[in-house]
């Protein structure tokens, strides 16, 4: 097992270049994670960056002070990056210049391996027989200085890495998964980050209860404030005023500023202190020609639970093919969201292609983002479930009768 050294945080440039001749100095792939303040700030940047090399040692960089990292991505271009979910940090990595050509993700790979919970510290505990305290995993990593104890913490989660990489690897070459956690890793690189919402306000939590364009209008429009003042201070918009509020307020309509002041639904730490703000945005909303449609826009499937109303026959659809996979998912010791993406089984059972033939169905969930090893495992199961549901329900002609 790695020993934690020096836990002193890297935060000048002149540290930073001399960092990276001890990391080239170094052997093998490179264990790296990014510790962010979700929840206390508003960007999702990088506050910690931690990289363990073996032969050079453990690294704790400040990517705030130090800004751009593009002389260590080069340095490490060609090495194989060790990351856990790198899904999770590969935007605040690149944002300062860290662009791994070459990933292991522990945690994907223990998705592929079936092992019943995925968190480094539960993987690390059932593969490596060492315990991981995983209590700072939810701090405000902006805070300066940081705690030395959440210091040992960040250091341990890369020291481990390599060790937990190269148990693995023996673990997907004993299961026949080596090829398929590969795809799985290029596909993390290679995923594009989503495009923005066109409607970002509708993520508000509770906003079903909000009734009528007029009111919907309100709730944007409070959004829009919120997030612009969140954006301004650097604070998670929750912290400012709770969605709950927000939907409060645009789901009454207070008719002046002081009915909003009264309005015990709305709290939040600025919910007083920006009064004006918050009442200003309720007038645009209330005066807005732009009214928001009653539903979101965009090709967002219903949930699967109103399926039985709206497409009974896409329902059915989707119920035999899911069972034929979850036969699959256990058989392969694959977890069902990693055999195929949920979203897109979803979409071939509401319009299959025509004919339903394994082809096609491979063929429609490439275009999807699936990848190869699931359309193999997949396509031809979905089109045989397809045909038996098809012929199920399939009204006899009058030559049959």
């Amino acid at each position: 097992m790695p020993l934690v050294g020096d836990h002193s945080v890297i935060d000048t440039r002149a540290a930073y270049l001399a960092a990276i001749d001890e990391l080239l100095a170094g052997t093998g792939p490179i264990g790296i994670d990014a510790e962010r303040a979700s929840g206390f700030t508003y960007s999702q940047r990088a506050y910690l960056i931690q990289i363990y090399r073996r032969g050079a040692g453990t690294f704790l960089f400040d990517p705030p002070p130090i800004g751009d990292f593009s002389e260590l991505n080069e340095a490490l271009a060609d090495e194989e990056w060790i990351l856990h979910a790198a899904s999770q940090d590969l935007a605040c990595l690149r944002e300062v210049g860290l662009d791994p050509a070459r990933i292991f993700d522990t945690e994907l790979a223990a998705r592929l391996l079936g092992l019943p919970r995925v968190g480094l510290g539960t993987v690390v505990e059932e593969l490596l027989g060492i315990h991981l305290a995983k209590e700072h995993s939810a701090a405000n990593w902006s805070t300066r200085p940081l705690p030395e104890s959440w210091l040992v913490y960040a250091a341990l989660d890369v020291e481990l890495l390599p060790d937990l990489r190269e148990r693995m690897a023996e673990l997907l070459v004993e299961s026949d998964k080596t090829a398929i956690a590969d795809e799985e890793f290029a596909a993390v690189l290679a995923r594009e980050a989503k495009p923005a919402r066109a409607e970002p306000w509708r993520r508000l939590s509770g906003l079903h209860a909000v009734r009528g364009q007029r009111n919907l209008a309100v709730a944007r429009e409070l959004w829009v404030a919120r997030d612009a003042l969140a954006q301004e201070l650097d604070v998670s918009p929750g912290r400012l005023v709770p969605d709950a509020s927000l939907v409060a307020a645009a789901r009454i309509l207070p008719a002046s500023r002081n009915a909003l002041a009264d309005l015990r639904e709305f709290n939040g730490r600025a919910s007083r202190t920006e009064l004006d703000r918050w009442w200003k945005a309720i007038q645009a909303g209330l005066a807005s020609g732009d009214l928001p449609s009653a539903k979101p826009n965009g090709d967002a499937l219903p949930p699967p639970r109103a399926w039985a109303d709206r497409n009974p026959d896409a329902d059915l659809r989707l119920k035999a093919a899911r069972a034929a996979l979850v036969a699959v998912s256990e058989e392969r010791m694959v977890p069902l969201e990693n055999l195929l993406t949920p979203d897109h089984l979803r979409r071939v059972a509401w319009q299959p292609p025509e004919p339903a033939d394994a082809a096609t169905v491979g063929d429609t969930l490439a275009l999807l983002g699936a990848r190869a090893w699931q359309i193999e495992a997949t396509a031809q199961l979905i089109a045989d479930a397809f045909v038996e549901v098809h012929q199920t329900t399939a009204v006899p002609s009058d030559a049959d009768s």
